[in-house]
């Protein structure tokens, strides 16, 4: 989805407001019982991280996060309703503002890929182990995440 400097009206420097998002952390598991999760590049800076985007009036958190991944990464599966846990970035926006934003994140079981989506060729989508995934992203909490996604434990 795009979003402009009017999605930041919401936050203000100064007054102790946060952005909310809704992340999908998105896992896979092969035959053998390996398991990856799926990192994303943003399309302002290039960094790694997971599909996220703004609540959506009508849907449950767990529904946007199962909308994001298919919108920035094509990726179709379910997202727990229980909340995983929450992350903090600095979102920017095409006028040059940042605001402080608190991601809420949902586990995603993904069932399928593909390579037609909404944002394909705006982002580059990888298939990483938790430990690797975990060394590409900025965040300390979405690392945090990583490490301790059940059943995906680095070696």
């Amino acid at each position: 989805m795009e979003h402009s400097a009017k999605s930041a009206d919401r936050a203000r420097p100064g007054t102790g407001k946060v952005i909310e998002q809704v992340g999908a952390l998105c896992v896979r598991r092969h035959s053998n019982g390996n398991c990856e999760v799926l990192l994303i590049t943003t399309r302002q800076t290039g960094r790694w991280t997971i599909p996220k985007g703004w609540p959506v009036k009508g849907l449950e958190p767990h529904e946007v996060a199962e909308l994001e991944a298919w919108e920035e990464a094509g990726v179709k599966g379910r997202a727990e309703r229980r909340v995983f846990g929450y992350f903090t970035h600095m979102k920017g926006f095409e006028d040059g503002r940042k605001f402080p934003s608190v991601v809420e994140v949902h586990v995603m079981k993904v069932k399928r890929t593909k390579k037609k989506f909404p944002e394909a060729g705006q982002r580059k989508v990888a298939w990483l182990p938790v430990d690797k995934a975990a060394a590409m992203v900025s965040e300390p909490d979405l690392k945090s995440l990583l490490d301790r996604l059940p059943g995906c434990e680095a070696a």
